[in-house]
């Protein structure tokens, strides 16, 4: 790193805060500033700042390592999700803006009634506001602690190359680490939500010009020799965009599936377990979304954002993921292979700057979870249960204390964070049959709180019961499966349970359900008890239309993928097949979408008569 390198580095940092010092004082007027931006977001800033928060500094690093154990294919264990971002584009979307919420818990009180509703919120706030918020920021941290690693194998901090805290050995590049966590915990408690996204569109813009310099430069050289060099020196199953279904060859880099495991990730996944960020559920996703200036924003914004995160984004990883395959073929730690091609490729200049968008990355994430969580924190749990009667300026400066004390958390939990490995498959076990319930629940007027807490606890006893047996050599058949194969097992007994916990108990009140059906006025059969209460109400029409446009939206984002994939591996004839398929696709849901934006706004001019009334 030169001086030059620096300087990029510097810039960044100073910009970044110099967002965050501009809506200072706009952060400060209320909690719905704070954390919705005043719910006057539009769409491209909303579905950027999606998309910069899912590219963290790990996941780069991921996809080198994916690359390198199971080709481009091994990709799969995450393209997957895009049926369900589909999914929460046609038919989640407008419902989570309508619904006026400030976060997905507070949905819950919305939603269900009695007190194992208000239980069922503290306990989520707690959850997934503070253990899973600190959990997912240590993870991070654990990344970008390896990125600063690589680049500075020297770096000492006060004559020491480790310090030790809590009985913790503590590297000089986590103690960086964490000083960087408490810079973004300092921005995001200055500018709230507006800030934070601003900055997420900088930060995007940084991190995708560096990774597409860095796959530009990296081709260029003569021990790669461009896309055709890559083909010649790899095998060619590791350019397979598909998993192949079955048995592979032996020794090459493929991703091979049996069809149960294929139709596990094709048809159970998406729908059926909760994961950070990502519907069903709600996440930071949802929060962005009900930021948005109204329901066709909010439309559009995850719209963008399921094509930018899975289409456009991941290419220059897996090119830098390709070339680390033919430098570096005997690393022990394959993703470690993205920094060495930084380190060993990029000019003065050029490293600063791609240093500076890993950077960005690692702090857009950070500052959206502490933004997210803090707003169950207080929303959910302080503003709930401790002090329900305070002014919204007692709010505010409440999120700004939790945001540095979250942030100084999420550094102490990453000292006794050794590996992730295999933490994403069990979080995806631990809530395997919970998805349903959250979709349900906009749709079935019988879904109640106790379906929801059956179907959190019973997925999360059923994998610990299973981790337990596996410690005393105990075995029950279909159980201790490995993933995804355990989620037929774990979908199956979890939705028994919520089943039977749904009509062994009471419905929610009348007076809940009928002031739900009036805000959000869902549409489908599933709510006709209550729509023969309030004819006066019209509800959601055209389910089946949303049905043909989310496998629509299906389409065009696999289309898309494969076709940019294909253009830039050289094979253009099928390329240029999918993206003529793509440019069809989305022609006929642009058209749908203007004709459904349309009647949107019948609706609501129907209804703001109807209230004037």
């Amino acid at each position: 790193m030169t001086s030059f390198d620096w300087f990029f580095v510097a810039a960044y940092l100073i910009l970044s805060f110099g967002i965050a010092l501009y809506f200072y004082q706009r952060a400060g007027e209320d909690t719905s500033e704070f954390f919705l931006s005043g719910r006057a977001m539009p769409w491209w800033l909303a579905g950027t700042s999606m998309v910069a928060t899912t590219f963290a500094v790990d996941t780069p690093l991921l996809v080198t390592e994916i690359v390198a154990q199971n080709g481009i294919a091994g990709n799969w264990l995450w393209w997957n999700a895009a049926i369900g971002g589909m999914l929460t584009v046609f038919f989640f979307a407008r419902l989570w803006r309508r619904s006026g919420v400030m976060t997905d818990v507070e949905f819950v009180e919305f939603r269900y009634s009695g007190r194992v509703a208000a239980w069922l919120r503290g306990l989520k706030a707690l959850f997934f506001g503070l253990l899973l918020n600190i959990l997912i920021i240590g993870w991070v941290s654990l990344a970008m602690e390896t990125v600063i690693d690589r680049l500075f194998p020297d770096l000492t901090l006060f004559g020491q190359a480790a310090f030790s805290v809590l009985g913790r050995e503590m590297s000089a590049a986590l103690v960086v680490t964490g000083g960087l966590i408490l810079l973004v915990a300092v921005y995001a408690l200055l500018s709230g939500l507006w800030g934070v996204m601003v900055t997420d569109l900088f930060q995007f813009a940084v991190a995708m010009g560096g990774t597409i310099a860095l796959a530009v430069l990296v081709l260029d050289m003569p021990e790669i020799g461009g896309v055709a060099g890559l083909r010649e020196q790899l095998p060619d199953e590791t350019f397979n965009l598909l998993p192949t279904i079955g048995g592979a060859a032996e020794g090459a880099a493929t991703f091979s599936l049996s069809a149960l495991a294929f139709a596990a990730y094709a048809g159970v996944q998406w729908w059926a377990s909760w994961y950070p960020g990502a519907e069903p559920g709600g996440g930071y996703i949802a929060q962005r979304m009900m930021s948005a200036k109204d329901e066709p924003n909010a439309l559009f914004a995850t719209l963008w954002y399921t094509i930018a995160h899975f289409c456009l984004r991941p290419w220059p990883w897996i090119i830098v993921a390709l070339a680390a395959l033919v430098l570096y073929p005997d690393l022990d730690e394959p993703r470690a292979g993205f920094v060495l091609v930084m380190k060993d490729v990029l000019p003065p200049g050029l490293l600063g700057l791609l240093f500076a968008s890993f950077l960005a990355a690692f702090m857009s994430t950070v500052s959206t979870q502490l933004n997210w969580g803090v707003s169950y924190l207080v929303n959910d749990f302080w503003g709930r249960f401790v002090r329900p009667d305070a002014d919204e300026a007692h709010y505010v400066r409440v999120s700004r204390v939790l945001t540095f004390g979250v942030a100084l958390l999420s550094l102490v939990v990453t000292l006794f964070l050794d590996t992730i490995a295999e933490a994403w498959g069990l979080l995806l076990s631990a809530s395997a049959g919970l998805g349903l319930v959250l979709i349900l629940r906009w749709y079935w007027w019988r879904v109640n709180a106790w379906s929801e807490m059956a179907a959190t606890l019973a997925p999360i006893g059923l994998t610990v019961t299973a981790l337990v047996l596996n410690v005393f050599g105990v075995q029950v058949p279909g159980l201790q499966a490995d993933f995804p194969l355990n989620l037929y097992s774990v979908v199956g007994f979890t939705t028994v349970v919520w089943l039977a916990a749904t009509f062994l108990t009471r419905p929610t009140d009348a007076e809940t359900l009928d002031a739900f059906y009036r805000t959000v006025h869902p549409g489908g059969p599933g709510w006709t008890p209550v729509a023969e209460r309030h004819p006066d109400v019209t509800p959601d029409s055209g389910l089946g239309r949303l049905a043909l446009d989310w496998l629509v939206g299906v389409v065009l984002v696999y289309s898309t993928l494969f076709g940019t994939g294909y253009l830039i591996l050289g094979w253009t004839l099928w390329g240029a097949g999918c993206i003529a398929v793509a440019l069809t696709a989305a022609a006929y849901l642009w058209r749908d979408l203007q004709r459904d934006e349309i009647s949107l706004i019948e609706m609501k001019e129907e209804k703001d008569a109807t209230e004037e009334r």
